[in-house]
């Protein structure tokens, strides 16, 4: 029998994601995307779930102005934090989150074993991978049951 606490703590609330429930993947995959877009900044968590984090990218340094208004390009270096815009700066920002999130709302057992990934897409779809298994896994599984079926008959 479930007590309060624990009800609350799969629920999730506004400061705490939902927990997973290992019987239940489906349904804690709608509550995570709902938590998600109900934060600020929503819309660029499920980006960075969805497609992956936010890609800096190069910039090329400016030298000079030559004297017929054309630039002189200098060495081509990786973006930082300062270099972004303000709209990069929110992407960026919500990779961090959306990491988060997700790592507070899995039981410890499954953190040991993704805590390692560097962004929110490959802990979602390595989370996915563990209670839902490969298409390979689903096929074995289906035919299982099949078999389990035929041999009940």
């Amino acid at each position: 029998m479930c007590n309060m606490s624990e009800d609350i703590q799969y629920a999730g609330s506004n400061t705490r994601p939902p927990m997973l429930d290992r019987t239940n993947f489906e349904s804690w995959q709608q509550r995570i995307r709902l938590y998600c877009l109900g934060k600020d900044n929503g819309e660029n968590i499920m980006k960075s779930i969805n497609e992956g984090p936010f890609q800096m990218g190069t910039l090329a340094k400016t030298l000079a102005k030559e004297t017929e208004g054309t630039l002189q390009q200098g060495p081509v270096c990786a973006r930082v934090f300062t270099d972004l815009s303000a709209q990069e700066k929110e992407r960026y920002k919500a990779d961090i989150r959306a990491m988060n999130i997700l790592l507070q709302g899995i039981p410890k057992d499954i953190y040991t074993l993704i805590n390692h990934y560097n962004d929110a897409k490959d802990i979602w779809d390595n989370v996915k991978m563990i209670l839902e298994g490969s298409e390979l896994t689903k096929d074995d599984r289906e035919s299982q049951l099949y078999d389990e079926f035929e041999h009940f008959r």
